[in-house]
């Protein structure tokens, strides 16, 4: 900001130098020629475009000077907020490890009067694009608050109503859905979950939505011996069928479009109850 002060006081000062000159000569050898033009030099080498032009740099230094300012204002609020939010991640994290685990997570749970269970809670998680069930880095907590723009208590149990809203939009469940199965993937190299996570999965992040699909879903998935544990394409599977396929007559349900087989199988033992 410094050098584009300097560079406009620089640039006033070159244009007053180079300031065309009025002739006290008369009748020179090109008066005729270029009579238009010296009109307009003279003209300008008046009193008047002396101060307009002074006038149009002092314009621009004021809005220097005040675009200068509100930068300024708005790095120190950004950086009291970071602040902020840093000093709420220390509140819960670990003094020794410097990140928040599940005790943490729990004491977080407990500020925001939720269970460590509630949806709400894998929302926020999904917020910070966290890797690690359970646990918070700075880094991941500062990516989900700042973006919620939370570094209070208040505010960020005022930003998870608006965070729900913001999920449940189809443009993001998607991308929240399949986040759910990443994040339960707790072993590295691990592809798959089992059969009561899964139903516990299930009912959480669809069960408002889909509540009897789910319901019956989660009675197959418990009671057939084919399926120890549900990979990532099998999940992905369950939402699409809750979201495309009439329930509970299936009446558009066609088992040649791809579905996972075990959905064929759901398909066939609620047709033959």
């Amino acid at each position: 900001m410094q050098k584009l002060s300097n560079y406009f006081l620089i640039q006033r000062s070159a244009l007053l130098e180079n300031m065309p000159r009025t002739s006290s000569k008369k009748g020179s050898a090109n008066s005729t020629s270029s009579g238009a033009s010296s009109t307009v030099d003279l003209f300008r080498a008046g009193p008047f475009y002396f101060t307009w032009i002074l006038g149009v740099f002092d314009v621009y230094q004021v809005q220097l000077i005040a675009l200068t300012t509100a930068i300024k204002a708005s790095g120190k609020a950004a950086s009291k907020e970071l602040e902020r939010i840093d000093q709420l991640f220390y509140n819960y994290a670990n003094s020794s490890s410097r990140i928040i685990d599940p005790e943490g997570v729990e004491s977080l749970c407990s500020d925001l009067e939720l269970d460590h269970t509630d949806v709400r809670i894998l929302m926020l998680a999904w917020k910070m694009q966290a890797e690690k069930q359970g646990y918070f880095t700075l880094d991941e907590w500062r990516t989900g608050f700042k973006a919620l723009r939370a570094d209070t208590m208040v505010k960020v149990k005022k930003a998870l109503l608006d965070l729900e809203k913001e999920v449940r939009r189809s443009s993001n469940f998607i991308d929240f859905y399949s986040y759910a199965f990443r994040y339960c993937l707790t072993e590295e190299k691990q592809k798959s979950i089992d059969i009561e996570s899964i139903c516990l999965l299930l009912d959480l992040v669809l069960g408002s939505q889909f509540h009897p699909q789910v319901d019956a879903l989660n009675q197959y998935l418990k009671i057939q011996i084919d399926y120890k544990v549900i990979n990532m394409d099998q999940w992905m599977g369950f939402y699409r069928f809750c979201n495309e396929i009439s329930f509970p007559d299936f009446s558009n349900y066609d088992p040649d479009h791809a579905w996972p087989l075990i959905l064929d199988n759901f398909v066939d033992w609620i047709r033959s109850k």
